[in-house]
């Protein structure tokens, strides 16, 4: 049985580069950079414990290629409490994956204790907000809130090339972006080779890089913009929840705190001020604070964007996919049937044949299976269409929609300190 290797990491000041190694025994190696925007001054102690956690979780997108129970450190250790998170992280986080497949729990990585001492947190004095951007409707609301509150944060994004979405040059502050260099060589040759491939806990990733940004620039709160999901699994392997995006849920925003806390800095925090909404609350806050700047602007649309390597300097809808469906439901209650059309070549999705299977997992219907997708709950979605039906210029689907009394202005459990007031 093969074993997966995490071999060691490193930073560069000079160039702001960071560099990630692993293999697996006797077999392939993987290197992944990060290219940030390189600062002359940060915490040399904290930088290296948000380095080894970057170090932890970007190896899972390499992980996955041969998965097997056998891990093991070249450099850098962990204790049980470490060993636990990562049994997380590379078990419900690979959750999909394993469906797809055909995998269990017990053919995933088996973390344990490779010492007994525990890291103490770094003293950490930076202060401000660095708020992860993607040309989506979360991430705009939340810098637009922001604005609104006259509070200072420096915008991020993190790429796969040179390339962002322009639509993040509207924001009140300047954008400040990183390159992630995925080993795409050495992946194409495992695969060529049999080797596995599906879903990683991409979230995650994109939070461990964003702290070592955070740190870098001397600030000390991270916000993402993750409203209330993920949290309807899609199937079960043994008690093991199949979701989607496992790291956008609740406990993966909690448990990821707790990493932080224990390990890089008590005065160092992560976590989404959006996330005591529901989607639809979302989509309605999105509409009344940020459609006027960004409703033809942005996209939630995977497919037509958000590809390894893509330019996406202008943001698409491809109108075929369930992200668009999604957002269609979503923004169906409080936009206009012409004008939310209009972001699809004036299609009524609703009437499209091509997305009535589509439809059918998002609302639940005759056992479809809700698309692999980050998307709304059944009950939520299912209000979304009835609210939307009762407005003019909207279509209806090819079946009928059982009711929904969904509460869609219910809060849920958050940080307290994320919390931008309204």
């Amino acid at each position: 049985m093969s074993e997966f290797i995490f071999r060691q990491y490193d930073y560069t000041p000079e160039t702001g580069v960071a560099s990630f190694h692993y293999a697996f025994a006797h077999g392939r190696s993987f290197t992944e950079t990060i290219t940030f925007t390189p600062q002359a001054d940060y915490d040399e102690v904290a930088l290296n414990k948000a380095l080894f956690l970057c170090f932890l979780i970007i190896g899972i997108s390499y992980y996955k290629t041969a998965p097997t129970p056998i891990v093991s450190f070249a450099s850098g250790a962990i204790d049980a409490w470490q060993a636990d998170f990562l049994n997380n992280v590379y078990g419900e986080g690979l959750s999909q994956f394993a469906f797809e497949n055909n995998l269990t729990r017990a053919d995933l990585a088996q973390f344990s204790a490779t010492t007994d001492q525990h890291q103490q947190p770094a003293s950490y004095s930076g202060k401000g907000i660095v708020a992860l951007q993607s040309g989506g409707k979360d991430s705009l609301l939340v810098a637009s809130l922001l604005e609104t509150e006259g509070r200072e944060y420096t915008p991020w994004y993190l790429g796969s090339s040179t390339h962002h979405p322009n639509v993040l040059e509207a924001l009140g502050q300047p954008l400040l972006s990183a390159e992630r260099t995925i080993d795409h060589e050495a992946l194409r040759a495992a695969q060529a080779a049999g080797g596995k491939n599906g879903h990683v806990p991409v979230t995650y990733i994109v939070q461990s890089i964003a702290l070592v940004q955070a740190i870098l620039l001397g600030k000390n709160e991270v916000l993402v913009s993750i409203a209330h999901e993920g949290e309807e699994p899609h199937a079960m392997i043994g008690d093991l929840p199949v979701t989607h995006q496992w790291s956008k849920t609740w406990g993966a925003e909690q448990l990821f705190a707790e990493y932080v806390t224990r390990y890089i800095s008590t005065d160092v925090y992560i976590g989404s001020p959006l996330r005591q909404h529901s989607e639809l609350r979302v989509a309605e806050l999105f509409v009344e604070h940020a459609w006027d700047t960004f409703g033809h602007r942005f996209s939630s649309c995977n497919r037509a964007n958000y590809r390894q390597g893509a330019d996406n300097s202008e943001l698409k809808w491809c109108g075929e996919c369930p992200k668009c469906a999604n957002s269609y439901l979503l923004f169906a209650p409080f936009v206009a049937a012409d004008e939310l059309q209009s972001l699809f070549a004036g299609q009524d999705l609703f009437t499209k044949p091509l997305l009535q299977e589509t439809f059918r997992g998002l609302l639940g219907i005759d056992g479809v299976m809700k698309p692999f997708e980050c998307v709304g709950e059944i009950e939520e979605l299912r209000y979304a269409y009835h609210q939307s039906q009762a407005k003019e210029g909207y279509g209806s689907v090819s079946f009928d929609v059982p009711a929904a009394s969904f509460d869609y202005k219910q809060t849920y459990p958050s940080q307290d300190w994320a919390q931008l007031p309204r």
